[in-house]
């Protein structure tokens, strides 16, 4: 049976994602962040016969995360993405993802496999520099998103107000360096939660590669946050990257899919 969460559920909920707490730190990180009922978010939950909760469904914006364990009901799932003419992505760990193959297949426009790592020393960043690096405010919003599009190209129409809201609930941080009050290379967090936080949007402006700037930009990142007791987590698909990644003290856990959805949604 599915039904949407609700506040009363909250703490058999994160239990359940607990089982994995890295792959699920998307899910939890916005639970905690904006909770169960707000306009942007939702989340529901299926339960078996005996009222034991076996897969959650998370939808942020128009980004949908399934999670589940065993015979969990992914056609349900499906149908409720099904009622979303918005929908944008459909992503989470693989072999999850994987399983909507059947009843969504048709609506994928592109499907993207990564590694998904995670770190949890500080040791290995002993001795890296890292002096030139600043955090970044919410004064400093437009300036990073100026910097995701020349980098990734990234326009999302509600780029604004989720980088906001996630900046303003402490669920997210940016770490940079400028030449010219432009950022020229940066490293940043979402979905941080009490346990880990994801690393997303590291990059360095053309002009300024091999250089070691977006190391840098790391290596202040990982101090902070591992420095708190969190576990960082990041996919990559680019194996250079990810030989940087893993000098910082990552390793692989598993692989994480992104699959973004055509557009409009036909999902009839």
């Amino acid at each position: 049976m599915i039904r949407q969460l609700t506040e009363k559920d909250h703490e058999r909920c994160i239990r359940f994602l607990k089982q994995e707490p890295s792959i699920n730190l998307f899910i939890i990180g916005d639970i905690e962040a904006f909770g169960y009922d707000t306009e942007f978010q939702q989340i529901w939950g299926d339960f078996d016969v005996n009222n034991e909760l076996r897969g959650v469904l998370l939808r942020f914006y128009q980004n949908y995360i399934p999670y589940g364990t065993g015979e969990f009901d992914a056609k349900g799932f499906a149908e409720i993405m099904k009622r979303d003419s918005t929908i944008r992505m459909i992503s989470g760990k693989t072999e999850i993802v994987d399983r909507f193959d059947r009843y969504v297949g048709d609506w994928i426009e592109e499907k993207r496999e990564t590694y998904f790592s995670e770190c949890r020393d500080v040791h290995q960043l002993d001795g890296m520099e890292a002096d030139d690096v600043k955090k970044a405010s919410l004064e400093d919003i437009d300036r990073i998103l100026s910097f995701r599009k020349k980098i990734f190209n990234n326009s999302a129409e509600n780029a604004r107000e989720s980088l906001y809201q996630v900046m303003s609930k402490n669920a997210a941080r940016t770490f940079f360096i400028e030449d010219n009050h432009e950022i020229v290379s940066g490293a940043s967090t979402t979905a941080e939660n009490t346990i880990s936080a994801m690393v997303v949007a590291v990059g360095t402006l053309d002009n300024y590669r091999k250089k070691g700037l977006a190391t840098k930009c790391m290596t202040r990142l990982c101090r902070e946050v591992l420095g708190e007791g969190k576990v960082l987590c990041l996919f990559y698909d680019n194996p250079e990257a990810g030989k940087i990644y893993k000098r910082l003290g990552f390793s692989d856990i598993g692989k994480w899919s992104m699959n973004t959805i055509k557009q409009p949604a036909g999902l009839k």
